[in-house]
This record gives C-alpha cells, structure tokens and sequence, in this order.
C-alpha cells in the first residue's frame, strides 16, 4: 500500500464547482448585464434593471447543469460489488475494493465481480462472463494460468487468482480511461447559439462606442450632457441599447425547454444525463445497436428437446445437468423444464470447459440413470473414436468462443452415418440462430487420469436447441425508426452468423453478417465497408468506437446503445450514447440517455420529444433573434443619426414580455412533431435578419416622422413607438406561430390583450413612462405599425418559398 499498488483509481475526471461556476458567471455577457444592472441601481433606475432577472436564471441553470454532468462522471465506477473476498494469512477476509493490493490471492465463488485483474490460481470449473468488457455473451473458461479481467462476473464453478494489475492500471480502468475526460453533447441548438453570441460579442464593443457618442451628442454634446446632467439619461439609453442586442431570454429558454424535455422523459423511465441530450435522437439518421441487452433479453432460455434415439432416464439426467451447482449458464437453463427430484447419484464427473464444450458425469444407477452421458457442443462430442485426445476431426471446425456452436464440417468424414445425421440435422437448427447441445450416452467414464478424454462409442439420445430472447418491443421499435429514416446498424462482440440469425428475427432484412475481423484498417475502406453492411460480429471495443467515427466521417449524426463496458468508448464518441437498464455502472455514467426501465420502445417517446424541442426553439429563436437585429440595427442607426434612442429598459422590457417572452416560453413547451430538418440557424436568420429590418424601418420612419412635426414631446414619441414595436412584434409573433391552432392562437390573442390594457391603464403608464401620443403621431404609430406587418407578410411567403415543407398553407418560420 505505501508503494500506491492499491486498487484505488485516480480521479481526474472533470472541472471542480469553483471552475464550474467560474465558466458559467465570469462570462462576456454576463459582465455586461451585470455591470449594466449595477450602473441602473446606482443611478436609482431599479425599474429599468429587470433584466438582471435573466441573466441570473442563465448563471444558475448552466451550473446546476454542468455540475450534474461533473458529480455523473465522478461516479463512473466499473465494479458494482463494493467488496472483494481474498485469502490474507490462510484466512478468508472480505475487504473494500480499494484496499486490494497486488499479489493479493482473491478468492472467486459464482456471482462474484472479479475486482482486479488476476492470474488463476485454482480452477474448480470456473467460468467468467467478460460481456461487459468484451462484448460476447458466451462464458470462457478459466484454467490455472488464465488471466480473470477486472469487471468480469463469475458466472459458474470455483477459484483462486493472484492480483497482477491494479488500479488505474486494471483492463477496465484503461478502457474506460477516455470515457472519464468531460465532454459536452454535440446539440445543434446550443451550437448555433454560442455562433450567435461569437457575433455579437464581435460587433459589441463598436456599437457601443456608436451609441454612446449618439446619445451625448443628442443631449448637446459631451459638454452640455455633463454639465447639465444629462449624462444619467444618455447612459439609461446606452444602457437600452446594449441589453436589447443580446438574446439572454432565448437562452434561458431553451435551458427550460431542455429542463421540461427532461423531466417528461423522467417520467416515462428515460433519465437525461444531460439537459441539450433531448435533441439529440430527433437529429440522428443512424442508430448503432449493441446485439446483447438491447436487442435481447440477454442470456439464454432453453428453447426445445429434438430426440434421436432417447435413452432410459434422459429426462432426469438434463435435470442434474442443470441443478449441478458448477453447471455454466446455458446447462442452467435446463432446470426450466426439468425439474431435479435429487435421486440421482453422481460418482466421477468431468466439468464443463469451454476448450473441449463439454461435461460428462457416471451415475451410480439408481434413480433409473445408469452408465455414463455426455453433454456438450455435437461437433465437440462427435468425434472420431480413434482419436485419444478427443479431437474433432480436422475437417470440423469450432469458432473461437461460442459454448454451443455451429457445424462447418463435411459430413462424410465425421464417425458414421448416425453422427453425419446428427450433424447435419444439429446444422439445420443452428442456421436458424439457435445454440445447439447434443446429450449422448457411453458406457464409463475413461479412468487412470483421462477424465478430460471423450469415452468412446457415443451414442446420440437428444439434441438441445436454446435461443436468445428478442426484447418484446425490438420488431416495432426498429420498424419505427426504419419509416423515420434512421440507418440501422447492429454491433455485436459475438459470431456474425448468430448476431444475423437474431436481426432476422426482429424483423431486419439481412442474410448474414460482416466479420469484424476482416475490417480494413484503410478509414475509407472502413466507411464504405460501414454504409453497406448492416450486422457486424466479432466487433472489439476500439472497433466499436472506429466504427462510429467512421460514419461519423460520412456525414451521419450518430447514436449508440449498449450495455457493457466494452461499449463505454463507442457511446463515448457517438453523437448520442444511450444506456440500457442492464448496463454498467461505467456505461451508464457516460451515456447521455439511461432506458431505466429497459425498455427498447422507450426510443420513439424521446425522439418525439426531441423533435419538439428543436421545432420549438427554432420557433422561438426567431422571435428573439428578430429582436437582436433590431436592437442593433435601431442602436446604429439613430446613433449615426444622433437622434436620442427611442425606449427606456423598461419599455422594451414591456414590449419584449408581450411579444415574445410569455408567448416563446408557451411555444416553446406546445407540442410539435414536425420532423427534424439541418439548418436550424440558417432558416432562423434567414426570417430573423429580415424581420429585424423590417421593424427598425418602422420605427425609423416613425421617428422620422416626429421629428418632422416637432411637437411631441420625448415621451410621447417613446410612447408611439413602443406602440409600433407592439404591433410589428405581435405580426412577427403570429407568423412564427403558425400554422395557427387553438392553443397558439389564445396565446396571439391573450398578448394583444394584453397590450390594450396595459396601453391604457394608469399605474402600468405611470411605471412604463407611457402617455398618449398626439393624434398625428398616435396615426403614423398605427400606419408604421400596420406597414411592418404587411410587410412581414410578404417575408412569410419569401421564407416559404425558400425553405417549403410538405403541407398546404402559407406556414411560418418555425411551422
């Protein structure tokens, strides 16, 4: 331990709370806001500093955000059994974790966690499952001299096994090594947003300038303004100016949208590990599968019995077979349909070892069970009888790990007639995608020392089928993404053929699968290998991950699913890593969706609710960004004009409410299942830029017009054009809203409302500085106004025009 060769993993995972909130605080715009809303408390215009309000809804959404990011990852822990069972001394002592040490003796019974990576010691039968780090789902056997893996689960019989690598130096410590480094998910929305903000940090600093020099010289010059106290009054108006150019609401709102996303997908048992995940699936156009946990069940079940030549007492010899305490997974799966009633006598046996594929046990002959029987893989157990060592024939050929594999053999050259029989009828089932067991009975076990050596003259009694169980929802969840476009690939650690045989069975038109032992390691090979296969097998782990790049490469936005460690760096770099229930603890912290209750058809659900949240604040965005142009082209203009800037904080803070704070937050939450479309940005400004326009020629011909005149007094010129900003804003608002339904339109209607009460009751004039203009001027108010909406009308159809959707009517930016 004072040498640091613990089990202990350092933990360097993510930023700490004080850099957390420091990213989120001490930013640009943050600053901005906050020195504009302490300049307004210190002039005493706390009316005009509600937008402090925003900007601090910003700083404490993006921490709580982040940090839930941070405190998932620092959990990210490989090994769920919170403690190991070594021999220290001669005794057995159960321990934390952390505190094994190298060349510790650990001490393996079926069920454990292996802790650390070990050498076996001691073999009693012992059988691992390494799916969570390997991904193939078949036990292997582990004899004196093997290495056991860290993260792997003993799955049958007995050992001991001396600790050679600890800690961060562990298998399952450096494969999850990449997964530990933060990472935010790729969102389309957040993307474009801080694009947005680059701009106008860029265009902020001479703006100002701009403004500050207009608003003085509006006021008489720098001299007039401080010696008469103007200044005060030009820096509200700077003020204006400035806070008005930066979209702080849409932010805001799409932090809520993604928050409300999350919590309705919470509770339909989808847990969002990060909020911008919501979007997402509706972006993905290929989804990459993990064929054990999430296609299946996991596991076998036994499947039927296919008698050749049934022998006295076969039925209660499967039964044994499956209670035996050391029996491997699939020989368990017997005790389903036979049941042990414990008359039968063993008296030598031979474990099941994943090199031979076969057990065998003599029983005493009570209980109706005499003699000898063997069960194991049939082109295992059918073997030539002159061969002593009990190979398959060199014709017969076993793939590398499967317990119960399928036949490649001539059947000509196996042992006879019967045997060529078995193994071609064994054949026909596993062409289907079932594991096949063969149970054959012999006279004696072989004694002096050759208990591992296959008795001779076998006879056949009974082929055993198991199969995989498809999840119940698979077919349908798959025929759903299928007519939605998305690009389905099924990555699999176990033989190609099976992982092909379940595809078929879940309703995938594919007639076999692509050996990941044959992928090119030229990258545009792999992209095209990747585009034109559906099912791979034998995939490793730093396949799993080169294979999503390479699609990646090909312009895909992609998801992953999985449940195993072996799928950690897979989900790692996959646009989308999502967890089924069964995963990993690992898995589980770096994927952005956890299916909590494993449910498959859980995906459809999120996709929906991805699509809303997109097609919402693509809506929204809209409306904010509208406000933004205007805001900057308003600031530039009348500063270049020297004309005095037309609305105080306050007032804009009025019409933003009514024309597009309250209405976006509704919007934003409303139901939308249009289908997800690239270019969100693009479509936003191509509306937003021109509708800003369109509102500063209003109010500049407004104000023009007032200046004309000369009569009316500041106020009441602000006041006309709040007016005209009101009118424009809500034609703006109901062309993003369409097309219009009930609920959109009782949001249009209940902020016009709005905007006529508030326009003409007294305590909301007196705060708002608001006063009835002049009937000249409240007239061009209303023509200015009703002139920005016909032409925002006009840019409605443009934007039609260049970005159609299927449908009839003239729809909106955000329809």
């Amino acid at each position: 331990m004072e040498r640091g060769l613990t089990n202990r993993v350092p933990d360097t995972t993510s930023r700490s709370l004080w850099q957390i909130f420091r990213a989120n605080v001490f930013t640009l715009f943050n600053a901005i806001v906050g020195t504009s809303f302490l300049l307004l408390l210190l002039l005493g215009q706390w009316q005009d500093a509600l937008f402090g309000l925003a900007a601090a809804g910003n700083a404490v959404i993006g921490v709580v955000e982040e940090y839930r990011a941070k405190r998932s990852l620092d959990r990210l822990a490989v090994l769920g059994a919170p403690h190991a069972r070594v021999l220290r001394e001669g005794e057995i002592h159960d321990i934390a974790t952390s505190d094994v040490v190298r060349d510790d003796v650990l001490v393996l019974r079926a069920g454990d966690q292996v802790t650390a990576d070990a050498a076996v010691l001691e073999s009693s039968g012992l059988e691992v499952d390494e799916s969570l780090l390997t991904g193939e789902s078949d036990p292997v056997d582990k004899d004196p001299g093997s290495e056991v893996l860290s993260g792997s689960i003993v799955v049958a019989g007995r050992g001991t096994a001396r600790v050679v690598r600890v800690g961060a130096a562990s298998f399952a410590s450096r494969l999850t090594a990449d997964a530990r480094r933060f990472s935010l998910v790729n969102s389309e929305i957040r993307n474009s947003l801080n694009r947005v903000l680059r701009w106008i940090a860029w265009v902020l600093l001479p703006v100002v300038i701009l403004v500050v020099n207009g608003e003085v010289q509006a006021r008489g010059g720098w001299q007039t303004a401080f010696s008469t106290g103007a200044w005060s009054s030009a820096l509200v108006g700077v003020i204006a100016g400035v806070i008005a150019m930066v979209p702080l609401g849409l932010v805001l709102l799409t932090s809520v949208a993604f928050a409300v996303g999350g919590v309705r997908l919470a509770s339909h048992n989808v847990l969002i590990q990060e909020l911008a995940a919501v979007e997402g699936l509706a972006r993905v156009d290929v989804l990459c599968m993990d064929k054990t946990g999430t296609l299946t069940e996991g596991g076998l079940v036994f499947d039927g019995v296919h008698p050749l030549a049934p022998e006295p007492g076969w039925e209660q010899v499967l039964a044994w077979f499956g209670a035996e305490p050391e029996a491997n997974a699939t020989a368990r799966c017997l005790s389903t349909a036979f049941e042990d009633d414990g008359g039968l006598r063993p008296v030598s046996s031979v474990p099941f070892s994943s090199a031979r594929k076969w057990s065998g046990v003599s029983f005493d002959g009570r209980g109706g069970a005499a003699h000898t029987w063997i069960l194991g893989a049939p082109e295992m157990v059918l073997v030539r009888g002159d061969d002593p060592a009990g190979r398959p024939s060199s014709s017969i050929s076993a793939p590398d790990d499967d317990d119960v594999t399928r036949p490649t053999t001539d059947p000509q050259t196996a042992a006879g007639p019967a045997h060529d029989d078995v193994l071609r009828r064994s054949g026909a089932l596993a062409s289907t995608g079932l594991r096949t067991l063969l149970l054959a009975r012999a006279e004696k076990l072989p004694g002096d020392g050759k208990l591992e050596q296959l008795p001779p003259e076998l006879r056949p009694v009974a082929l055993l089928t198991f199969r995989e169980q498809p999840r119940s929802d698979a077919r349908e969840t798959l025929n759903f993404f299928r007519a939605e476009g998305v690009g389905l690939k099924i990555i699999s650690g176990d033989d190609p053929r099976t992982v092909a045989a379940i595809a078929r069975r879940v309703g995938l038109e594919v007639t076999e699968g692509f050996d990941a032992r044959s992928l090119p390691e030229d990258p545009l090979r792999l992209e095209q290998v990747m585009e034109a296969n559906v099912v791979f097998g034998r995939v490793t782990p730093a396949q799993k991950r080169e294979m999503v790049e390479a699609l990646q490469r090909r312009g895909h936005t992609v998801a992953m699913t999985g449940d195993g460690v072996n799928d950690v760096l897979a989900l790692k770099t996959a646009d989308l890593g999502i967890a089924m229930d069964s995963a990993a603890a690992a898995t589980k912290a770096v994927a952005r969706l956890v299916l909590l209750d494993g449910r498959f058809d859980r995906l459809p659900g999120v996709l929906a609710e991805g699509r809303q949240v997109i097609a919402n604040i693509e809506r929204v965005s809209s409306l904010f960004l509208s406000k933004t142009v205007y805001a900057t082209a308003i600031a530039v203009t009348f500063a270049l004009l020297q004309w005095t800037f037309p609305f105080l904080p306050r007032q804009l803070s009025f019409t933003d409410g009514l024309t597009i704070g309250i209405p976006a937050f509704f919007l934003a939450l409303m139901p939308n299942p249009r289908r997800y479309q690239p270019g969100f940005l693009r479509r936003s400004l191509w509306f937003s830029v021109p509708a800003g326009l369109i509102v500063t020629a209003s109010l500049l011909t407004l104000n023009g017009l007032a200046l004309l005149d000369g009569t009316a007094t500041r106020e009441q010129v602000s006041s006309a054009s709040v007016l005209t900003l009101a009118m424009v804003g809500l034609w703006i608002l109901s062309a993003v809203s369409r097309p219009l339904n009930a609920g959109r339109l009782a949001v249009l209607v209940a902020m016009s409302a709005a905007l006529v009460v508030l326009l003409n009751q007294p305590l909301a004039q007196e705060f708002f500085v608001l006063s009835r203009p002049p009937a000249d001027l409240l007239l061009a108010a209303v023509g200015c106004g009703v002139g920005g909406g016909l032409a925002v009308e006009v840019l409605v159809r443009m934007h039609a025009r260049a970005f159609p959707r299927p449908g009839s009517a003239v729809r909106g930016p955000g329809a």
